[in-house]
């Protein structure tokens, strides 16, 4: 879906959650490449990163049942979630700066939220340990109520249609290729974040560039100029 060219001013900020409110990726593929190599499938960091980033579960087990012939299965699942959850609750940071850039979306009376590809009981684990939860919470969406997750726009849709902002009004920020692609098939301005230990490098950075965000940044600090620009700009129009 291409954007109008005049565009509303911003009522709305969707956040990814891994890799955008916390810097839980590298824990999340650890984990997951551990459990794959316990099933017999040797697959490296990078390649789980390039495969996966971004994709909801349900995705990410279908990738490996059809590329990788193994079929993830349920005790497979518990012994990751369980893992994940340990490594979360030991070693997850939040992101730097997203709590302030939070608090002044708001003093701007721009609206936030969250909608991500992992499932609700990660989101608000990870977001509760990180002491960013009671900022989201309730607008909290899951790529398991929608049929399909991230490239499709589906949960991006699904998110704006709940807070009742058009899609034209939201701004989405993201830190992978399949979460960029989602918030431009749904009509939204995205903006790419590679301030997250797992997006630092060239490869990564370039695989985003390439897709065209509306900006490109490292540092959560720098969210609040480019709402304000957009604001600017519709003001001006």
């Amino acid at each position: 879906m291409s954007l109008p060219d005049i565009l509303p001013e911003p009522e709305l900020v969707i956040f990814d959650c891994d890799g955008v409110l916390v810097d839980s990726e590298p824990l999340s593929v650890d984990v997951l490449v551990r459990m794959l190599r316990a099933a017999g499938l040797d697959i490296s960091a990078d390649e789980a990163m390039e495969r996966f980033l971004g994709r909801s579960l349900k995705t990410t087990t279908e990738i490996i049942r059809a590329d990788y012939g193994l079929e993830v299965d349920d005790t497979m699942l518990e012994t990751m979630r369980r893992d994940l959850y340990q490594r979360f609750q030991d070693e997850l940071q939040a992101v730097a700066g997203v709590a302030v850039a939070v608090d002044k979306l708001k003093e701007l009376g721009v609206a936030t939220c969250v909608a991500s590809s992992s499932q609700m009981e990660r989101i608000r684990h990870s977001l509760e340990v990180t002491e960013l939860l009671h900022r989201f919470e309730p607008h909290i969406f899951s790529a398991t109520m929608v049929e399909h997750g991230k490239p499709a726009p589906d949960l991006f849709l699904h998110a704006a249609k709940a807070m009742g902002v058009h899609p034209e009004a939201c701004m989405v920020v993201e830190d992978s290729p399949a979460g960029v692609e989602a918030a431009k098939k749904a009509g939204m301005r995205v903006f790419a974040f590679t301030g997250a230990s797992h997006a630092r490098h060239d490869r990564h950075i370039a695989a985003l560039r390439a897709l065209e965000p509306d900006g490109l940044f490292d540092d959560m600090r720098e969210l609040i100029h480019f709402v304000r620009r957009e604001q600017k700009v519709a003001q001006a129009n």
